[in-house]
């Protein structure tokens, strides 16, 4: 398969908008972070980016079923790439409230065929979206480059060492629990400082045993796991708290269910403008990059919320 050169959407706002230009010839106040994997280096902060959502799935809690096919993912993973994704997230076991598990053998079945041909096609950053050490492995084997574990490498002890070989980018996601019991673990004392400290843990946990340096780290508080809805909104009006430790940070609002509880019990495919909202509140507050399902909607998002962040006037 021929590999593509994706065309990029609003990358550089200095010529892209009159207030990104203001911005770029001015400065901004959002500091530059950087963040290895390993294929190379994302330099973050000046806008955020966008990580495009391909699930794998038969029963993911938004598109479950819907590109389960390989060419089916493949297609929709290179036609979020044509809309100005800057990374693709593959994952294929559904992490919603309640999924029951998935062995790592069917992970692998429904995933590494997709990554391979993603790999062949395209040049951008891919994610393996997986808490399996042998996934993970094989994901990297064929093309992924980062991991995004949503138990912050805790679910798997094998799975550092798998980073560390790779010398693979980690994004550490805070959760409790598991799918079919985080629902049941969102008492906190003070929700913001609860789990900016238990995300620190996870990431000293995972810096000691890869050896890797810090820089190989992104964060993600985890909007919607182990949190009531209250909590997802207040985790999203902090996100620059969770940046004050120096590592970029994730934001994934796409969809959740807070969405639809605060739009009046909305379905997930009617969310869609309350994710805008979501991901535009997540840019204003300093995220680095918002993990969506809908790539061609929010890169229009995006290109607001970033040219609002970036506008300076003197």
């Amino acid at each position: 398969m021929e590999r593509r050169t994706v065309r990029r959407f609003c990358w550089n706002l200095s010529y892209a908008l009159p207030c990104g230009k203001v911005a770029a010839q001015r400065g901004t106040t959002v500091e530059t972070l950087r963040f290895r994997h390993r294929d190379g280096e994302m330099k973050l902060g000046q806008r955020a980016l966008l990580m495009g959502v391909l699930n794998v799935t038969p029963d993911s809690f938004s598109d479950g079923g819907e590109f389960a096919a390989v060419e089916d993912a493949v297609a929709h993973g290179l036609a979020m790439a044509a809309a100005g994704a800057d990374m693709i997230d593959v994952g294929g076991e559904s992490t919603r409230p309640g999924a029951p598990p998935v062995s790592a053998r069917e992970e692998c079945r429904r995933i590494v065929p997709v990554i391979r041909e993603l790999r062949e096609a395209l040049d951008l950053p891919i994610s393996v979206d997986t808490t399996k050490a042998e996934v993970a492995a094989a994901a990297l084997e064929q093309g992924a480059s980062i991991v995004n574990d949503v138990s912050g490498m805790r679910a798997d002890p094998g799975m550092h060492a798998v980073v560390r070989d790779a010398e693979a980018g980690m994004i550490l996601m805070h959760s409790r629990g598991t799918p079919e019991t985080m629902q049941t673990l969102t008492d906190y004392a003070d929700p913001v400082e609860d789990i900016a400290r238990e995300l620190d843990e996870m990431v000293a946990q995972a810096l000691e045993r890869t050896g890797l340096p810090e820089t190989h780290v992104m964060v993600d508080p985890g909007v919607g796991f182990a949190k009531t809805a209250e909590q997802n909104l207040l985790l999203i009006r902090a996100t620059a708290r969770f940046r004050q430790s120096g590592r970029p940070v994730l934001m994934g609002p796409s969809r959740k269910s807070f969405i639809g509880v605060a739009m009046g019990g909305a379905r997930p495919a009617d969310r869609v403008w309350g994710t805008a909202a979501a991901v535009t509140a997540c840019v204003l507050h300093g995220a680095d990059m918002v993990r969506v399902h809908d790539v061609p909607e929010m890169r229009d998002v995006l290109c607001i919320a970033n040219a609002l962040r970036t506008c300076t006037f003197e």
